[in-house]
C-alpha cells in the first residue's frame, strides 16, 4: 500500500515542502531513497524501536520511502516522525484519515517520545503557505510555531498521542498564541540601564548618536574604562522591534536552534558577543551543513566584537562585506542559502598591547613601533565601515565614589531620543530601502548632508590638521546629519558637524605614530 505524508526542510531561513512517499510490498528490506543524509538513513531502527514501545510492530516486508523532490538533500533526524507514520499507515496499522492536510515533524526517541526540533517557525510559515491545515511538532516546538496565523499547531510528546489524533479517537487541545499579545508583554523587560554607569557622558552621547543613525562604533581606551559595561547597555536604547522584525530574527534563532524550549516570538534585540578565538565560518555562517553565524543571530540588533585586535585578521576580513550589503550568501557547489546580517557593529579595543598608550596619567611601556603594528591588525577598509571611534578614559575615583542621587539619565530617557531621531529617517527614506543614515551611499549623503560654506571651512581645516583620511569625510557628513536629526534641525550646523568631527579618534596622526 502506498501512503504519502508530508514533512518539511530548512534552507536558510526559509522551508521547503518535502513529501515522504511509503510503500509496503514484497521483500524484506527498508530503503529510504531520496538524496537522504545518515541522519535520516540511521531513522528505521529508531522508528522500529519507537513503533515497538508504543505498541506496533513494523512490517515485515519491504518498505520502501522516497522523499521528494529527489534532488534535494535531506538532513537531521527531524523526519523521524514523518517516516514512522506513514510506514503505519502503509502497513494498514493505522487508519489515519487526516494525513493528507498536515505536516509532521519531530525527532523520535527508542520509548517513542517526540523530542525537539530546529527551525519549527519557518515551517509552520511555509506549511501555511502552501495550505496545510495542521502541523504536528514535538511540544517543546508547540508555541514557537503557533506565531503563524490560520495553522492549526498540535505540541505531541510521543507517537501514540499523534496516532490518536490522526484517527480521532481523542481530543488535544492545539496550541495557540497571540503574537501581539507576546510582544507587548516582553518588550520593555530590560536587564540593563545606562544609570549604571558613572561618569562617561560624552561616551553616552556618542553611544546615543550611534543608536540614533545604525552607526557602527569603536571604543578605544585602558583596561577597566568601562567599555564592554557601556557596550552591553547599547540594546537598551535602541528603539523596539516592530513585529516584522522580531519575526525575522526568531526565524533566525530558530533554525539555529537557539530559541529554548517554549520560546516563543523574539521581543528584544539580540546581543551578540562571540570571543575572539572564533573561527571565520562560526563568525559569518557556514559548514557542512550550513548554519547561520554569529553576524546572522546579530540580526536587528548588536554584534559586540571584545578586544578587537585579538580576533584572527581573517575572521575580522570576513566581515567586510557583510557589513557593507546586511546579507551574507553561504555556496556550496550545488546549492546556497542567504542569511540577513542587519546588524550594528561595537567594537572595543585597547590602544596598544600594554593598554596605556595616550592614559592621562599612566606611562605606555611599548616599544617603538609596537602601538603602530598593534592597530595595524585592524584593516583600513574594516575601519572604514566603523563610522564612530571614541576614546574611552578612565573614570576618576570622585565618580565612582559618588552616591547615588536618582538624577543619572536612564535608558528609556535616551531610547526616547533615540527613537524620535529614528522617525524623522524613516520619513527621510519612507521610499527607499533604508532604515537609518547609517546605510547612506554616496549620492544621498550629497543630497540630505548638505553643509555651507563655513562648514566646508571647517571641515576642510579638520581633515588638514588632524591628517584625517579621504574616507573619514563620508563618515563625518552621515554622524552630523543623525546629530542633527538628534537636535531636530533639518539643516547640518556647525556644532553638529564639529561634533562629529571629533569621533574620528583613529584618523588622527597621534594614534601609532
Amino acid at each position: 500500500m502506498l501512503i504519502k505524508t508530508y514533512g518539511s526542510a530548512v534552507y536558510g531561513i526559509s522551508a521547503q515542502l518535502i513529501t515522504v512517499e511509503v510503500d509496503v510490498g514484497q521483500g524484506a528490506k527498508t530503503q529510504i531513497i531520496g538524496l537522504p543524509d545518515n541522519a535520516v538513513k540511521e531513522s528505521q531502527p529508531r522508528v522500529n524501536a519507537a513503533m515497538k514501545n508504543s505498541g506496533y510492530t513494523y512490517p515485515r516486508k519491504g518498505v520502501v520511502i522516497n522523499m521528494a523532490p529527489a534532488d534535494i538533500r535531506k538532513e537531521g533526524s527531524a523526519y523521524d516522525l514523518t517516516i514512522a507514520i506513514g510506514v503505519m499507515a502503509a502497513g494498514e496499522l493505522i487508519a489515519a484519515d487526516l494525513i493528507e492536510e498536515t505536516i509532521l515533524m519531530g525527532e523520535l526517541s527508542l520509548d517513542g517520545s517526540i523530542l525537539p526540533i530546529k527551525g519549527a517557525l519557518p515551517i509552520a510559515i511555509q506549511a501555511q503557505k502552501d495550505g496545510y491545515k495542521r502541523l504536528i511538532v514535538p511540544k517543546e516546538n508547540a508555541r514557537e510555531a503557533a506565531i503563524v496565523k490560520d495553522l492549526e499547531v498540535y505540541g505531541m510528546e510521543n507517537l501514540k498521542d499523534v496516532v490518536s489524533l490522526l484517527e480521532g479517537t481523542q481530543q488535544f487541545e492545539r496550541t495557540i498564541v497571540n503574537p501581539r499579545d507576546e510582544f507587548a508583554d516582553s518588550i520593555d523587560k530590560l536587564v540593563y540601564d545606562f544609570s549604571d554607569v558613572k561618569g562617561q557622558e560624552n561616551i553616552k552621547r556618542a553611544m546615543e548618536i550611534a543608536a540614533a543613525g545604525g552607526h557602527n562604533i569603536i571604543l578605544i581606551g585602558p583596561p577597566g574604562a568601562g567599555k564592554t559595561m557601556l557596550a552591553k547597555r547599547l540594546n537598551t536604547i535602541l528603539p523596539p522591534m516592530n513585529l516584522h522584525e522580531a519575526l525575522e530574527t526568531t526565524k533566525i534563532h530558530s533554525v539555529a536552534g537557539r530559541l529554548g524550549n517554549n520560546a516563543t516570538l523574539m521581543a528584544q534585540r539580540p546581543f551578540r558577543s562571540p570571543h575572539h578565538t572564533i573561527s571565520d565560518v562560526a563568525l559569518v555562517g557556514g559548514g557542512n551543513h550550513p548554519q547561520p553565524g554569529e553576524i546572522s543571530l546579530a540580526h536587528n540588533g548588536v554584534l559586540f566584537l571584545d578586544e578587537l585586535p585579538e580576533f584572527k585578521r581573517t575572521v575580522l576580513e570576513v566581515l567586510r562585506q557583510p557589513l557593507e550589503d546586511r546579507r551574507v550568501t553561504i555556496s556550496r557547489a550545488k546549492f546556497s542559502v542567504d542569511y540577513p546580517c542587519s546588524m550594528m557593529l561595537v567594537a572595543s579595543m585597547n590602544p596598544c598591547p600594554c593598554g596605556y598608550f595616550n592614559h592621562p596619567e599612566k606611562e605606555c611601556v611599548c616599544a617603538p613601533g609596537v602601538v603602530q603594528k598593534y592597530l595595524s591588525k585592524i584593516s583600513g577598509p574594516l575601519l572604514d565601515r566603523i563610522d564612530i571611534h571614541i576614546e574611552v578614559t578612565p573614570v576618576k575615583f570622585d565618580e565612582l565614589n559618588k552616591q547615588d542621587t536618582g538624577n543619572e539619565e536612564q535608558s528609556e530617557a535616551i531610547r526616547t531620543r533615540v527613537i524620535t531621531a529614528r522617525e524623522l529617517q524613516n520619513k527621510r527614506f519612507e521610499t527607499l530601502p533604508l532604515y537609518s543614515n547609517a546605510q547612506m551611499e554616496s549620492n544621498l549623503i550629497r543630497k540630505y548632508c548638505e553643509i555651507d560654506a563655513k562648514g566646508s571651512i571647517l571641515l576642510k581645516n579638520a581633515m588638514n590638521k588632524l591628517n584625517l583620511s579621504a574616507r573619514a569625510y563620508d563618515r563625518i557628513l552621515k554622524v552630523s546629519r543623525t546629530i542633527a536629526d538628534l537636535s531636530d534641525s533639518q539643516t547640518i550646523e556647525m556644532e553638529h558637524l564639529a561634533e562629529a568631527i571629533h569621533y574620528r579618534s583613529l584618523d588622527r596622526e597621534n594614534w601609532g605614530a
